[in-house]
Formats: structure tokens, C-alpha cells, sequence
């Protein structure tokens, strides 16, 4: 018997037509009616009374039917079961942290848990927020540490997963500073002026939040987009050359701020607070994954 069978007996019987039920299925309508009929005989009844038009499904089609869907479901969650198992013996910990994070909050926060647990073995993958999101519905890592807003609610959001605070942070407007130690670009924007924007990528998670927050600025014509990246860091790095004003996380530029290379370009009503996160599935994530999560809920700030 073949898998495939099932998603075409399946398909049919949703339709009742052979042809549509064959191009859903992206099949000649003969080489579809041989697997239909190839089913029927493994089975050894018929499955389909074709004397109607649409083609209905025998009693025995109709009890099939639960059958397949339940076959093709539990077939479907084999590799997440097997990864559950392999996991419960598992001492490594696969965590996914945003670029950002990873260099500045993630080492501190880290040391500052093995102060009271051993953590044993890790697994760091650092991307933007999209990527890591995806990382965690995959099954590839276990954890996800990102910035989060109420306002920019994303997929490790949902019902599905858990989650608990594990630092604090926030964006700030910066700017080098103009030779009287002001911001060279400021906000707010001055009437007929424009202020060059250094932008994240769409796939970043703090652009998300910035468009959540400050969407109603950001489609202004005051502030125009000189440069676009995914990475927090990258941004940095351009504006320290000069290029525009950027929101940054205060945990990433705090080195700059103390030392005047970046000024803040804005007041207090343009900076946006964040939340750190540590982001895992509902379900049972193994042993040492289950003590690391003990351990975080355990010490996480209120």
C-alpha cells in the first residue's frame, strides 16, 4: 500500500470527480484512476460506487475514509514523536536567538544561569526573528530568545507555545552627534525637512515592532529610507558612519551612548520598551530542556 493512495482516495472523496480530484492531485486522470483502483484491490472491496455521477462513496468507502485521515495524521507526526524521543535522553539544548540578542543580551543572561545550574551542552542558531520562528515550528530547536512588544504580537505568540520574560530592553532613535554634541538627525522632523531612515528588513522582528508602534510615522515623507538590512548590527555600524538615524536596541549601543560616538536623537515619547522573551513549544521538550526551562521560570524577573 501507498501513502499517496490515501491522499488521492482522499481527494476524491472530497470532490466525487475523478478529473478534478486528478489535476488537485497534479495527475494524468488514467494514471490517478489506476492508483484509486490499485487501493480498491489492496483493500479488496470498492471503496467508490461509480454508477452515480458524482461517484459516491460505498458504506465501506465512508468508514475508509476516518481510517485514511487518521493514518495520514499519525504518519505526519512521526518525525516530531521521534524527535520528542530522541530529545527525552537528550542532554544538549537547541536554542534560536535573534542576531541582536545574541551578541550583546544572550552571553550575559546565559552566565548569569549558570551561576545556579549546570546547563550542560548548547545549540545556538542566530537569525532574524522570521527565521527563528520557523526554527521552532520545524521542531530544530527547543527555545527562542527575542525582543517582544504587545503591539507586535507574532506566531510564538499564540496558544501554542509558552513563554516567559527574561530581560528587559529598548529602542532607541540615535544619530551621531553634530559638532555641538547634538543628534545631526533628530526628531521630531522639522516642517520641509527629511531625515535619512536606516530600516530593517521585513523579516526582522524589530521592524515588526517598530511598524506596530510607529506606523503612522514611518509612512511619512519626513523620514526617508537610506538603507535597509536585517541585522541590528549592521545598522550600527552605518549609523556610527553617518548615514541616518536608526532605532537601535539600548542593549546593543550602550557602549556608544557612554561614549558620545551615538546621542540619542529624540526624547523619551520615541523610544520604545521591550520585553526579552524565552519562547517553547507547549509540549514535553526532554529532560534537560524541561530542567532549563525550570530553572529560567525560576529566575525570571516579575
Amino acid at each position: 500500500m501507498n501513502f499517496i493512495w490515501l491522499e488521492d482516495f482522499l481527494a476524491l472523496a472530497d470532490t466525487g470527480n475523478f478529473s478534478r480530484a486528478a489535476e488537485q492531485r497534479h495527475s494524468s486522470q488514467p494514471a490517478f484512476s489506476r492508483r484509486i483502483r490499485a487501493l480498491e484491490e489492496w483493500i479488496g472491496v470498492d471503496l467508490l460506487d461509480r454508477s452515480t455521477q458524482p461517484a459516491r462513496l460505498t458504506e465501506t468507502g465512508e468508514w475508509f475514509r476516518g481510517v485514511a485521515q487518521e493514518m495520514l495524521a499519525r504518519v505526519s507526526r512521526i518525525p516530531g514523536d521521534a524527535r520528542r524521543v530522541a530529545e527525552a535522553s537528550s542532554v544538549t539544548l537547541r536554542l534560536a536567538s535573534t542576531h541582536a540578542l545574541s551578541f550583546t543580551f544572550l552571553p550575559r543572561w546565559l552566565r548569569s544561569l549558570e551561576s545556579g545550574t549546570a546547563l550542560g551542552p548548547l545549540q545556538l542558531m542566530s537569525d532574524v526573528l522570521q527565521r527563528c520562528e520557523g526554527l521552532m515550528q520545524q521542531g530544530k530547536v527547543q527555545f527562542v530568545v527575542s525582543h517582544a512588544h504587545p503591539q507586535a504580537r507574532g506566531i510564538l505568540d499564540s496558544d501554542t507555545y509558552l513563554s516567559a520574560r527574561v530581560g528587559s530592553d529598548r529602542l532607541i532613535p540615535v544619530s551621531i552627534p553634530d559638532a555641538k554634541g547634538g543628534p545631526r538627525f533628530s526628531l521630531p522632523v522639522a516642517a520641509d525637512s527629511e531625515v535619512p531612515m536606516l530600516r530593517y528588513s521585513e523579516e526582522s522582528g524589530l521592524e515588526r515592532i517598530l511598524r506596530a508602534v510607529f506606523s503612522h510615522l514611518l509612512e511619512t515623507s519626513a523620514l526617508q529610507p537610506a538603507f535597509t538590512a536585517h541585522l541590528a548590527s549592521v545598522l550600527r555600524t552605518m549609523a556610527l558612519d553617518g548615514r541616518g538615524l536608526a532605532w537601535l536596541p539600548q542593549s546593543l549601543v550602550e557602549d556608544d551612548l557612554d561614549e558620545s560616538l551615538l546621542v540619542a536623537a529624540a526624547g523619551e515619547e520615541w523610544c520604545i520598551p521591550l520585553t526579552i522573551k524565552l519562547y517553547r513549544e507547549r509540549e514535553f521538550a526532554g529532560k534537560a530542556a524541561e530542567e532549563f526551562w525550570r530553572s529560567v521560570v525560576e529566575s525570571s524577573p516579575t
